[in-house]
């Protein structure tokens, strides 16, 4: 019989004296399935000297063990680094048994080297076999019945996987959210102590199990059978994977619970290869793992989170500490149902941000082949790594040993001195995918450059460095790439003929966004000392070529009349001349060979003398701040949002006057007390135990304090204080922020030391000093146009 299904991930068991690999799929009527193939065994690459192939045959063949044979080895044409190169490829059974027959191959007289021998069977599997997450295959298969597995049906292959193009849509995909609190009596939660209260979830509606004394066995229980009852593809959380799934997993353990939410029956959450938690026929989803590649987002909480995307205000939900839920769930009805209203409202959040980062996600999933539970816990360069070793199988190529080497020094993209001042009718031109594009244009990578005795080769030569990249054949990366940023671009002119409403929309705006992640970590890859494919001489080269792109743009602005306000990598900032400016586009994409657009309009702008600081308002209303940010550890929440409130009312109004009267009135609001405490709290994170530092500084001082409450702290634990009044120094004035009241607090601290220096970060550029802010008597300040250029 022939199915088709919706691959969501791949593991492999042994049954018997053979690996078996598990597709965790859903079948075409949307039913979960497991698939089952035993047909595939691993391998690795053996590299020779020339004329030692015989001899390193019988050597290898005489390592065989009776557990796991060696059961052939072939000599096979592949390519290592573009090179052509004859290796012998040896095949086992037992995946576990690669790496001691490859340390054991490494000690053979005339081997070079052992390849590939560190790919994992399950992935080895998906690469070989063309098989993605997320995509749909048929297969010739026949119906077994295995006891173990959660799913409706099960399914030997007989032949394939072949996928369908073009690809079907998804099935609706089950889900649920989670996430948990606890009844911390003392200090930082313990899960060896302290047990859990709530533990909520979210699908349709919210439900929430919550213990109705210190006991956490039978909510743990509840929480089990509500996953194996609901059966989700998929569950996520937020920081789930650092602490939700630890902290269960050890009052599991502690309450002798078996947490058997996978399915495959038996099986319990583990911590796997990029530090995720995996969950057998699941995909567990940590959305901080998405938030915490979001640079404009300092604090990456929950609630800040949610908060800046619109899903969830903070001023319209419950925000508690950890340390007010044990009160509260020991106070009376109405003190508990604000704990289970905080949990409601964190399950509500995580849904929307889930909702938002999910579908890229999946598409980055598909794209590199890493299972979605990985994609995002995996850092960009193994994403992409992972990505070309897919690539490296279609072109026959051998993927290199990981090497561990220092990081090396090289110089890096081109940042002019910006013209300090405010600046009107500013656009920022953005050259497209460039760093890509050099190396596609130029040839470069690893495998095209060109070592001493090979001068006599047409190539290109980098400016500045020299380096030189052979014409051709195409090498690996200028392949992998064009082909990228083609089908991006592809995708991209199929957007524009559909409307946004339109559910094909999301899909390819999401994979068009993916490609662009993927594409644009290509140069930096090759600088990485964990890549595979490293090359320092490459990534060199590209920011090479770089800066010549830049210069010579600089150049050709200048010549057609173009002010240049600022530039930096592969940006610049140049005063809008309707006409001109597209004059200057078809330049750059004629002349230098490169695309460009524009990314941005301000109608106001502000620059200081330093690179990469600058406040901008946007045609479309919005205040970018950069470079300015509040970036000390001991900044309140209320310097923060002066200093974007003084960005933003300097440049919407015009002039200084109405930032000025807006410091000054709230100074005046925290002088009587209008400000709430927790604007105030500074927070701070031990990084060793409180005994091993040297100096008390404010933060250490106040965990100190924390011991006098009964509360105990250790490395890794935020601590929350504030300044109050009293003699001494700062750090004898920090005391936690549970024991502090608003009559306690010294404001004349949080105005000089929070209030005045997160406002003159931008203000003092405008001649507005501390005692204009106080509103002490000064000389005039200058107009805010005197600093237009």
């Amino acid at each position: 019989m022939e199915i088709k299904f919706l691959v969501l991930d791949a593991s492999y068991e042994i049954w018997g004296r053979e690996p078996v690999v598990l597709l965790w799929a859903h079948d075409d009527t949307g039913e979960p399935i497991v698939v089952f193939d035993n047909t595939f065994r691993p391998y690795f690459y053996v590299m020779v000297e020339p004329g030692w192939e015989d001899s390193v045959r019988e050597k290898l063949l005489a390592l065989s063990e009776t557990k796991s044979p060696i059961i052939s080895i072939e000599l096979v044409e592949k390519r290592f680094f573009g090179r052509p190169l004859k290796v012998l490829k040896v095949t086992t059974v037992i995946p576990e048994y690669v790496r001691g027959y490859r340390e054991k191959a490494k000690e053979l007289p005339g081997v070079k080297d052992v390849l590939e021998a560190d790919v994992r069977f399950a992935l080895r599997y998906m690469i070989d076999k063309g098989v993605k997450p997320f995509r749909w295959y048929r297969a010739k298969v026949r119906e077994i019945s295995k006891a173990g597995y959660r799913v409706t049906r099960q399914y030997m292959i007989e032949e394939g996987p072949e996928e369908i193009e073009p690809t079907p849509p998804l099935t609706r995909l089950k889900s649920l959210g989670f996430d948990i609190e606890v009844f911390n009596s003392s200090g930082s939660p313990r899960a060896s102590r302290d047990p859990i209260i709530i533990i909520g979830v979210i699908d349709g509606g919210v439900h929430q199990f919550w213990a109705k004394d210190a006991n956490d066995r039978n909510i743990i229980k509840e929480f089990v059978e509500y996953i194996q009852s609901h059966d989700p593809d998929i569950i996520y959380g937020y920081n789930s994977n650092r602490f939700d799934w630890p902290y269960l997993q050890s009052r599991a353990r502690v309450n002798k619970v078996k947490l058997d939410v996978g399915r495959r029956a038996d099986s319990e959450p583990a911590t796997s290869v990029h530090g995720h938690i995996s969950i057998a026929g699941r995909l567990n989803i940590d959305i901080y793992d998405f938030a915490e590649e979001i640079p404009e987002i300092k604090m990456k909480t929950l609630e800040e989170v949610a908060d800046y995307f619109g899903i969830m205000k903070k001023s319209e939900r419950v925000i508690l500490d950890w340390m007010d839920i044990p009160r509260l769930w020991s106070g009376d009805e109405s003190d508990r149902r604000l704990v289970l209203e905080y949990n409601k409202h964190d399950l509500e959040a995580t849904r929307g941000l889930a909702q938002k980062f999910i579908p890229f996600g999946i598409q980055l999933s598909s794209l590199t082949g890493i299972p979605l539970d990985q994609v995002m816990a995996a850092s960009v360069g193994f994403r992409l790594e992972f990505y070309l070793m897919r690539q490296a199988f279609k072109y026959n190529e051998l993927v290199p040993n990981r090497v561990e080497r220092k990081a090396e020094s090289y110089k890096g993209a081109i940042v002019l001195k910006p013209k300090p001042g405010v600046h009107e009718n500013v656009v920022v031109l953005d050259f497209t995918s460039m760093y890509p594009s050099i190396m596609i244009k130029y040839n470069v990578g690893p495998d095209t450059l060109l070592k001493e005795g090979e001068e006599n080769v047409e190539a290109y030569e980098a400016p500045d460095v020299g380096h030189r990249f052979r014409k051709e054949p195409p090498g690996f990366f200028k392949s992998v790439l064009k082909n990228l940023l083609d089908a991006r671009r592809k995708i991209r002119e199929e957007l524009r003929k559909l409307d946004k409403n339109d559910p094909n929309y999301e899909i390819l705006n999401e994979r068009q966004k993916a490609m662009k992640l993927l594409a644009n970590a290509a140069y930096g890859y090759m600088g990485w000392p964990a890549a595979r494919w490293y090359c320092k001489e490459c990534a060199e080269a590209v920011t090479a070529w770089g800066r010549h792109n830049i210069l010579s743009a600089i150049r050709k602005a200048r010549e057609l009349g173009l002010e240049i306000i600022y530039g930096d990598t592969d940006s610049l900032f140049v005063k809008n001349k309707p006409g001109v400016i597209e004059e200057f586009i078809k330049w750059i994409e004629n002349d230098l060979g490169f695309e460009i657009k524009i990314d941005k309009v301000y109608r106001r702008v502000f620059f200081t003398e330093a690179k990469k600081r600058y406040v901008g308002l946007t045609v479309d209303g919005e205040t970018d701040v950069v470079g300015f940010e509040a970036i000390r550890g001991d900044w309140a929440e209320v310097a923060k949002e002066v200093q974007f409130e003084v960005a933003r009312l300097v440049l919407e109004e015009g002039d200084t006057g109405k930032a000025v009267e807006y410091v000054r009135r709230l100074i005046q609001e925290l002088k009587e007390k209008k400000i709430p405490i927790n604007k105030l709290i500074i927070w701070k994170t031990l990084t060793k135990p409180i005994e091993a530092y040297d100096v008390e500084a404010p933060h250490v001082k106040a965990a100190m304090r924390y011991r006098e409450y009964g509360i105990s702290v250790m490395p890794g634990d935020k601590i929350g204080y504030v300044i109050v009044r009293g003699g001494g120094k700062i750090s004898d004035k920090a005391v936690p922020y549970f024991a502090a009241k608003l009559d306690d607090i010294d404001y004349e601290y949080y105005i000089e030391h929070q209030i005045i220096p997160a406002a003159l970060r931008i203000l003092k550029y405008f001649g507005i000093s501390e005692a204009k802010l106080r509103n002490v008597a000064t000389s005039k300040q200058k107009s805010l146009f005197e600093y237009f250029s």
